[in-house]
């Protein structure tokens, strides 16, 4: 399917909008009791939210597991890259973006007990995160900053 097919909206991110969205995440997260060990990223989306929760939050282990499933032009099956054996116990699973959830439904089988959490999520996908910042509808593609670069760009009028 393609993505123009699926998507009637989009949602630009800012690079400090995505930093001030990771850095809330981090506050949800943040318990004093029972610290975090470690942070598992999805690749790619979820590394740069990782490394600010990482920072936030004290955790010096980060590791990945790396799944491919879409890209700007359509979505398909998913492949895993990079697996982690683990329950997930006391681990955080960290994303940017939980949209269908066929990506979270994957990492929930391999870290059953990790908690997961992702700074946006659509409806479909957010039954299968613990914790997220932003819901956004499913028809809206998300603008991530490392996926766009500034240019002009013509007003709404063409009197």
């Amino acid at each position: 399917m393609s993505s123009t097919d699926r998507y009637n909206k989009t949602y630009p991110i800012s690079w400090e909008q995505l930093h001030r969205d990771a850095k809330a995440l981090a506050w949800k997260l943040y318990r004093n009791d029972n610290p975090w060990e470690k942070i598992i990223a999805i690749t790619r989306g979820g590394l740069v939210p990782a490394a600010v929760i990482a920072r936030e939050l004290e955790i010096r282990i980060v590791d990945t597991v790396c799944i491919t499933s879409y890209d700007h032009k359509t979505q398909g099956q998913a492949s895993i890259l990079k697996s982690i054996d683990h329950s997930g116990e006391n681990y955080l699973i960290i994303d940017d973006l939980v949209d269908t959830g066929a990506t979270a439904k994957i990492v929930r089988q391999m870290l059953p007990e990790a908690h997961f959490a992702t700074v946006y999520a659509k409806p479909e996908g957010k039954p299968l995160v613990d914790t997220y910042i932003t819901e956004v509808s499913q028809d809206t593609w998300i603008l991530f900053p490392w996926d766009t670069e500034s240019q002009f760009v013509a007003p709404i009028s063409t009197r």
